[in-house]
């Protein structure tokens, strides 16, 4: 990522984050590295692991930001969730991949933000 892209996704992780925190999920991690690529979220949600997967874009002149998500990029999340349960004490077996999509900017505040819930196709 790029200076300006790689603040822009910060800034919308933190969106996330707390928008999430407004919906009852507790975040238990923030940009959690594995061999298979980063985690941006990794939530708690009525006793299920929520593996958060956070795309923000300034507008959606090239496309909305969960279209974003490819099936090589679902593949990395999916690895890099199972990696994580199968090296963490977390007591949990549920777990699903939900897909955090925003539109805005730290200058202009967000326009958009939508959870799309068990986002990944098996």
């Amino acid at each position: 990522m790029t200076g300006h892209n790689q603040s822009i996704g910060k800034w919308g992780e933190r969106i996330a984050a707390e928008y999430l925190s407004g919906l009852g999920y507790e975040v238990l991690a923030v940009n959690h590295r594995t061999p298979f690529g980063e985690l941006d979220l990794i939530t708690l949600q009525a006793g299920m692991l929520v593996f958060i997967e956070v795309k923000t874009r300034t507008s959606t002149s090239l496309g909305y930001p969960e279209g974003s998500v490819t099936p090589a990029k679902q593949a990395h999340i999916t690895n890099a969730a199972l990696y994580f349960m199968a090296n963490t004490d977390r007591p949990e077996t549920d777990w699903r991949v939900d897909v955090v999509a925003i539109t805005g900017s730290p200058a202009n505040g967000f326009q958009d933000i939508q959870v799309f819930q068990n986002a990944l196709q098996a």
